[in-house]
């Protein structure tokens, strides 16, 4: 079994995330998948680990969540050091342990297990999706609009932040994101047509010209770039 969870773009640090408890077993990395492919990632970071909304999923059973053993990182690139690890457990047979499990009838400390065994997990959904399909910035926006909200669009840092952990998972050099140069306006808008009050730009990445649109770096510091509109890159949607 495991845990899948949501949370609304505008909202993302705070919480309101969605999970999804699956009572299918699968190993780690097939929930993992699994989660990516239905939902956002398997539930990571404390924030989610300790929501109101994730306890109320609890069962006696041994979960997978998404923190393994490279340095013990969480699937979805969440940045927190502190763990709740139930000590007994965790160090029976530590070195083939490498994945990590909720023991939710032990007031909710983890432990390790093999990777390869099956269990339930968490997973959870957010508002943003990355499309690993390789489109022009047209086509990207005609997407979105279709199948889920619109293009991505970026107001703080918060929202930087979350949509750079979804670039990660990209398989092409820069994501689109749903701002473009108008030529009318003679200035940068969003697909919301609102004004860029927050930005992120490359040293020398932002060209104003007729035919570009912003995509984001998926490696490095995820800053945006400008590029042609014609160019193929994977995407990220927000979902409605």
């Amino acid at each position: 079994m495991f845990l899948c969870f949501s949370v609304n773009l505008t909202e993302m640090m705070k919480d309101n995330k969605t999970f999804h408890l699956i009572m299918e077993k699968k190993t780690w990395t097939q929930a993992q998948s699994y989660c990516r492919q239905h939902h956002t990632d398997l539930a990571s970071g404390l924030d989610q680990i300790y929501s109101e909304e994730f306890k109320k999923l609890q069962n006696s059973t041994a979960l997978w969540i998404g923190l393994f053993r490279d340095s013990w990182r969480w699937s979805d690139g969440s940045n927190f050091s502190f763990r709740y690890w139930d000590m007994d457990s965790f160090n029976d047979g530590l070195n083939n342990r490498k994945c990590a499990t909720t023991l939710l009838e032990r007031s909710g400390r983890w432990s390790s297990a093999g990777c390869d065994q099956r269990k339930p997990f968490f997973c959870y959904d957010d508002k943003l999706i990355l499309i690993r399909e390789n489109k022009t910035w047209e086509e990207a926006l005609n997407y979105c609009r279709q199948k889920h909200h619109d293009l991505v669009s970026i107001s703080n840092p918060e929202e930087q932040g979350w949509v750079q952990e979804r670039a990660k998972n990209a398989s092409t050099p820069f994501v689109w994101l749903g701002l473009r140069y108008s030529c009318t306006a003679r200035l940068w808008l969003w697909v919301t047509d609102y004004v860029v009050c927050y930005e992120r730009w490359a040293s020398g990445g932002k060209t104003e010209d007729c035919d570009m649109s912003a995509a984001m770096t998926t490696g490095g510091q995820h800053e945006w770039v400008s590029q042609r509109k014609n160019e193929t890159f994977n995407f990220i949607c927000i979902k409605h």
